[in-house]
Formats: C-alpha cells, structure tokens, sequence
C-alpha cells in the first residue's frame, strides 16, 4: 500500500511516493548528473567521443589511470587540456550556479510558504546589478584572490541588499514575511533605478553590464569554481539538515513555536544562508532567471512536497538542469553564444506562467 503524508506548502491531501523511492531518486539523479557533465564536457567546438572524455576524468581521481593513449589525430595532452582546463570550470560552475539557485528557490518557498518565491525575492539580484555596474566603472584589473572586481562587487551588493531588507522589515525580534517582501521589491526598486541611472550614464558600460545581467558562463575558470565551491557546499550542508523543520514551518509561525521552533533564529538562519549561495551563485555569470522557480516546484509536482526529499532533488536537479542549458546555449548558435538568461527564460517563463494559471483556477 502506497505510503501517505500530511499535506505541506498548500499542497492537496493525496498519496506520496514512499520515501525509499525518492531515496533511489536521489541517487539516480546523482548518476544523472555524472552522465551529464561527462556529456557536456565532450562536446564544443572540438567533439570528442563520450568514453574517451569520462577516461580523462576518471584519470583525474588520485591512484586512477585509465588516460586514452590518443582521440583519433589528437595527443592525450591536447585533449586533457580541452577537458580539464577549458570545459570542466565552466560545466562545474554551471552545475554550481544551478545547484545554488535551486536549493535557494526551494528554501525561500518553504520560509514564505509560497510556492513562487525566488531566490531574488528580497532584493539579491538587484544588489548584485548595481554592484557589478560599479566593478565595471572602476578602472582596476582582478583582485588579490584570482576574480576580477565585478563578481567581488556584486557579491557585495547582493549580501548588502539583503541586509539592509532584513533590518528594515525587522520589527522587534520578529520579521513579517509580508514586510520582509514588501522592504525587498521596495528596495530593489531603488537599487535597479540607481544601477540603470549609472548604465545610461555611462555608454562605455553599457554592452558589458547588459552581458552580464543576462548571464554567461564563457569565461569561467578554476579560480571561481573554487571560491563558489565551498559557499554552495556549506551552505547547503546548512539548508539540508534544517529540511525537517521547514516540513513543520508549512503549518504557521504560531503553530511551529507552540512545537518548540524558534521560528525567528530559523528565518534568520535559512534567510542569510538561502542568500549566500545565491550571492555567490549570481556575482560570477550574472542573473539567471527561473531556475530558483521552476526546478522546485517541478520536483513538487513530481516527488511532493516534504522538504526532507525536495531541498536535495532541487538541488540536483537544479545542476542538470542548468548544464543543459549551458549546452544549448554555447551549441546551438556556434561559435557565437547565446547568454543562458535567455535560454532559462524561455524555458521558465512558460511553465511560470503555466503555474499561475494553475493557481488562479484554486484561488477562484
């Protein structure tokens, strides 16, 4: 008999898959995301057969040695330097970004028990925007750790637009949900007047920040893989053992304290968490829009509700999905590139608009 669960986020009262098959979910997915960054490293502008690519990766673990001894009129180093040092940063990086705006969306769904939240809801993306317009006024060249300025600027601004959002919602020792949304579009609003002010103003600027606001792996690098890396990593280390009490935060506040949550630390911690990994996520290739919105909630519909399962098939999902989109992105309009904002959009803003339909026909 097919196992139940009470209903979480809003969702109607229906039978669940039992939790051993959204075990072996995760796993398959795991394998998934293995296939597809083998995938997306092969191919470019030089192809290279799929069991030749997974040998050189392979051959990367310590102690492992199955290195091709050539791919048809190429040397091993040649294809090793394609593979490791030119396609891996970017597919990683991919799968970074898309893992960090996916858990993000999922965790930010769960706090406002909104199942349309973003993980730019309060204010990230308009923070990071205006600190990248200002990276690209300044005339200085990369900074001491390996990134330019621009990345460092935006992550900057995304966590300080938060901030500010979070202190003017605050209200004693409580923040409203309501305030807290309200003080981020009021703020983002300014924020994007300042950085489009400074964009017009500027003309020199204005293909870069336009570039970047639509958002492009093409110049990734190890360098950023592992400053992204270890945010993401802890960061959703954090989110995931916090996944049981947001199942119980879907009832109310005032229910979740009456069963002993301190419901503000808990906002704060998944809130500042929740919008590191974004500001990390958006501050190296830019706003990628819809991915922190239609990846968990398509998990939703698929697997349900309960966070305990959804905060880590969102998050692999979330990397597949965006390798993918890198793909196309770089593949289908060779050898120039497509930004993948505009690759997500047209995959999102459909089911986006799908998904507002959907809820306007229970509202009415």
């Amino acid at each position: 008999m097919q196992q139940t669960e009470p209903p979480a986020g809003g969702q109607p009262d229906i039978a669940y898959p039992r939790w051993r098959s959204r075990i072996l979910s995760i796993f398959g997915l795991l394998a998934l995301l293995v296939v597809v960054i083998t995938f997306a490293t092969s191919i470019g502008s030089v192809d290279l057969p799929f069991s030749a690519t997974l040998q050189v990766l392979v051959s990367q673990i310590p102690g492992i040695d199955v290195m091709p001894e050539a791919v048809g009129d190429m040397r091993i180093d040649d294809v090793e330097t394609i593979v490791v040092d030119i396609r891996l940063p970017r597919v990683l990086l991919a799968g970074l970004v898309g893992a960090a705006l996916a858990l993000a969306g999922a965790t930010y769904q769960g706090l406002f028990r909104n199942p349309l939240a973003d993980p730019y809801l309060i204010g990230v993306s308009q923070g990071a925007a205006l600190g990248a317009v200002i990276g690209f006024l300044i005339p200085v060249g990369s900074a001491a750790i390996g990134v330019g300025l621009v990345p460092m600027l935006a992550f900057v601004g995304a966590l300080f637009s938060v901030t500010i959002v979070y202190l003017l919602a605050r209200v004693g020792r409580a923040v409203p949900v309501t305030t807290l949304i309200l003080a981020g579009v009021a703020l983002g609003a300014l924020l994007g007047a300042i950085g489009a002010y400074l964009t017009v103003t500027n003309e020199e600027i204005v293909y870069g920040i336009i570039y970047w606001l639509s958002g492009s792996f093409s110049l990734s690098k190890w360098d950023e893989v592992w400053v992204v890396l270890p945010i993401v990593g802890v960061g959703s280390v954090i989110i995931l053992l916090f996944s049981r009490l947001l199942n119980i935060m879907q009832l109310d506040e005032e229910q979740a304290q009456q069963l002993g949550i301190n419901v503000e630390r808990l906002k704060l911690i998944l809130l500042a968490t929740a919008t590191l990994i974004t500001a990390a996520a958006v501050s190296f290739v830019g706003i990628i829009g819809f991915v922190g919105i239609i990846t968990p909630h398509a998990v939703r519909l698929i697997w349900g509700a309960d966070y305990r399962f959804l905060l880590p098939l969102s998050l692999l999902s979330g990397a597949i999905f965006l390798i993918l989109a890198d793909i196309v992105a770089r593949t289908v309009a060779s050898p120039s590139e497509i930004p993948i904002g505009i690759i997500t959009a047209l995959c999102g803003a459909p089911f986006f608009l799908y998904l507002l339909r959907r809820r306007a026909k229970t509202l009415f």
